[in-house]
């Protein structure tokens, strides 16, 4: 049987390098080669993805930096997901995303949504002045066990327990385990508003997430 160690070692090498043409050949290559697809995503891309954002986290890296890993994670899972389809190989859940109403700021909502895809979760991104009324929707009509609310502004960060509030209201809460984070937002405000986490930065709420399922 065949050792694919350099293949795997490679991929993570430049996603970490944010190489986009060059990972898709890479994993082009270890398909080629025979190397199992749910191998490329765990021990390639889910590896280099966990590097990254230790590396940020630590504060070795910054926005960036990590935009420019994500989007060849983006070119390489296209790659990749013909194979792991055939493979049978699925997302381990869904998590739901989004910035809350008022608010326009969408780079940390972006880096927490890459992030968590980057440890196998399927995302869906329902943008920026998100509305309850959206949020409810689509947390009715999906499997998500997550739902991510970001703020970036003291005057919108309330909207969180607004949301968390229309979602008491509409008999969801217990559906999905709701993180919160965003520059204001603190863990004793996490605490106040009922929310299951806070996280401080997108490394650790890929993290949190993934733990969920």
């Amino acid at each position: 049987m065949s050792d694919f160690t350099n293949n795997f070692s490679e991929i993570s090498e430049l996603l970490q390098k944010g190489k986009a043409k060059d990972i898709v050949a890479a994993v082009e290559k270890a398909l080629s080669a025979g190397a199992a697809a749910a191998d490329i995503l765990e021990k390639g891309l889910i590896s280099g993805m966990s590097i990254i954002g230790k590396k940020f986290k630590d504060g070795d890296i910054f926005v960036p930096e990590v935009l420019v890993s994500a989007r060849a994670m983006n070119h390489a899972s296209a790659a990749l997901k013909p194979a792991l389809a055939e493979a049978g190989i699925k997302p381990v859940g869904k998590a739901i995303i989004c910035t809350v109403k008022g608010d326009l700021h969408d780079i940390g909502k972006n880096l927490v949504k890459m992030m968590i895809e980057g440890r196998g979760v399927e995302v869906e991104d329902l943008g920026i002045d998100c509305s309850n009324e959206k949020i409810i929707e689509a947390v009715k009509n999906s499997d998500a066990k997550v739902l991510c609310l970001s703020a970036l502004l003291t005057t919108t960060m309330l909207c969180q327990k607004e949301a968390i509030e229309a979602l008491k209201a509409a008999g969801l809460r217990d559906k999905v385990k709701v993180m919160v984070g965003g520059a204001p937002v603190t863990q004793s405000f996490a605490d106040e508003i009922g929310a299951d986490a806070y996280c401080a930065d997108a490394a650790t709420a890929a993290e949190v997430c993934r733990a969920y399922y």
